[in-house]
């Protein structure tokens, strides 16, 4: 029997009426509730405001291994675990991060799970959704044509045009747009320069939206943006140029938070932006605190591995908002630990003891990363697969007994929540037993240096770090011009603990290479670009959008 796509399993699927979901699994009255159709809807901002008296519930946070084209499936299990946990009797719900349309149409496909662990509707959520991710594209790219309008019409605040570092953006991957020459075809146009594009979950703004916690402190950071520099090296702001109140406008709506279900009917807040390889890859602050107050137990994610997603969940997030996992869920899969020792991506299948003892120290790293320099109770959530062996899942929990991790196999593609039930007992039993002394892995008053530094040695295993002269006196500058005491943002593959993405495993010895760095004032972080990754991913040679269609009967098909 043919086994059904993500999208077959949704579009077979009946939701419930979002405004029902709301009022019985949550207690939000139909006044508070903005619905964008029948099946999702945004949340008020009084009725958020109105939580702020509440306690708070446990927090649980879903990361993974280093990701490999045999998948992991952290967003799935995120869905399966909060469904498992309702059905063991415990008020849960989860906060997702909202899909970008450049994977979608790109290499990743979509992001709203898979299987029956699925939130839906999936298409809408994919595509689309409730218009976030254009609004903060519009509210980027605003500013973007105040600062050549402002050149263009006497230029008073003597903006000089070769330091403009804002770029545009696009939510599509497009690697044409990375750099390009903007004011051309005579004076009327303005003043020719060079300038660029990135993905829009690069940008500030996306950074700032997720961070923020109140639509006065998004317009306060929307202000402290520095676009660039005068002819002075004067700093010049989103306030000097006076559109951080515009701005501000564009986003009053997709700031609040997205109400939608998953496919046993249990909530979800899905808001913010992903891309944990170049920006700080978490769900919105205004979403996870709201779900804290309004669920017993919250499941979270961070992308990519443990090492960006999580590190940035409790480097940054945690750092600047005083949250606190109760909990990890590190996700693998038996087929992802075989990859990363070695074998070859068409004998996945097939057992392989000691190609997975070998990928079992990427696992191993990523734990004790978790556990020895952060401080948290880590879970260990096998996604299973029919063909993983008994041999295969034994060898995985010898290994990680030896450490004192529980690992929980988990089902929830297949089976969905009730697949998930021993991993969410393991969670419950994880936060109610096992000690929890999280700190984050630096402390404020390093120098941008030490924290940069800190992370490569400690998180990466790395010997140390490089930058060329030019990025060395940067971050110099920056540490004297008073942002030393801001987190650190680092941006390379998610494929390997390294900054070359074929290093796979757990590679020591490394040498993390600092190519360019950006300063983020408005979201207080510092971006470090390592290696060779980019900030406007591109196309692959044969493009999931080919497999998308839109069918007769009006069914959207291939979407994942």
């Amino acid at each position: 029997m043919k086994t059904m796509t993500d999208i077959e399993i949704a579009q077979q699927y009946s939701p419930r009426k979002i405004v029902e979901i709301a009022q019985e699994k949550l207690g939000i009255s139909d006044d508070h509730l903005e619905p964008f159709g029948h099946y999702k809807a945004k949340v008020s901002m009084d009725f958020l405001e109105s939580l702020k008296d509440r306690p708070d519930g446990k927090l649980i946070l879903v990361t993974a291994i280093s990701p490999t084209p045999a998948g992991e499936g952290k967003t799935t299990t995120s869905v399966g675990l909060t469904d498992g946990l309702n059905r063991i009797g415990k008020k849960a719900m989860a906060c997702l991060r909202e899909p970008s349309l450049g994977p979608c149409f790109g290499m990743k496909g979509g992001a709203a799970g898979g299987g029956y662990a699925q939130v839906v509707p999936m298409e809408d959520i994919n595509l689309h959704f409730t218009g976030d991710f254009h609004a903060i594209a519009l509210a980027n790219n605003l500013l973007s044509a105040a600062i050549d309008n402002h050149m263009f019409h006497g230029n008073q605040l003597d903006i000089d045009p070769r330091r403009v570092s804002w770029k545009r953006v696009v939510d599509m991957n497009d690697r044409a747009l990375r750099e390009i020459t903007v004011g051309l075809g005579g004076l009327s146009n303005g003043y020719p320069r060079t300038d660029g594009f990135d993905i829009v979950v690069a940008s500030e703004v996306m950074a700032i939206f997720c961070l923020a916690t109140s639509l006065d402190e998004l317009k306060e950071r929307l202000g402290n943006i520095i676009i660039g520099y005068s002819r002075s090296r004067k700093a010049i702001t989103a306030r000097d140029l006076k559109v951080h109140g515009a701005m501000t406008v564009l986003l009053k709506d997709a700031f609040k938070p997205n109400l939608v279900q998953t496919l046993e009917g249990n909530p979800a807040l899905i808001h913010g932006g992903p891309f944990a390889n170049i920006a700080h890859g978490c769900n919105t602050v205004l979403a996870t605190k709201a779900g804290l107050k309004l669920a017993d137990y919250v499941v979270t994610e961070a992308g990519f591995g443990a090492d960006l997603g999580a590190e940035k969940f409790l480097d940054i997030k945690c750092r600047k908002t005083g949250l606190k996992p109760d909990a990890v869920v590190l996700v693998a899969t038996i087929r992802a630990l075989k990859y990363h020792g070695g074998a070859e991506l068409n004998s996945l299948k097939e057992e392989d003891l000691q190609a997975l003892e070998r990928g079992l120290a990427n696992l191993e790293r990523h734990v004790s990363n978790l556990k020895d320099h952060f401080g948290l109770p880590c879970v260990v959530g096998i996604n299973q697969f029919t063909f993983d062996t008994d041999a295969e899942i034994d060898l995985v929990r010898t290994v990680l007994e030896e450490k004192n991790v529980p690992v929980a196999e988990s089902s929830h593609w297949a089976n969905g929540g009730k697949g998930a039930e021993v991993l969410a007992q393991a969670v419950v039993d994880c936060i109610e037993n096992d000690e929890n002394n999280f700190h984050v892995a630096y402390k404020d008053e390093a120098t941008l240096w030490e924290k940069m530094e800190t992370v490569a040695r400690k998180i990466y295993r790395a010997e140390g770090i490089s930058a060329d002269a030019k990025v060395r006196k940067k971050i110099e500058k920056l540490q004297k011009d008073g942002f030393g005491h801001f987190p650190i943002c680092v941006a390379k593959t998610q494929y390997s603990f390294s900054s070359d993405a074929k290093l796979l495993g757990a590679p020591t010895g490394h040498i993390i290479h600092i190519r360019e760095v950006r300063l983020s004032a408005g979201a207080e972080f510092v971006v470090m670009i390592c290696g060779d990754i980019m900030t406007m991913p591109g196309l692959p040679k044969v493009p999931a959008a080919n497999a998308i269609d839109l069918g007769e009967d009006g069914k959207i098909t291939g979407l994942f």
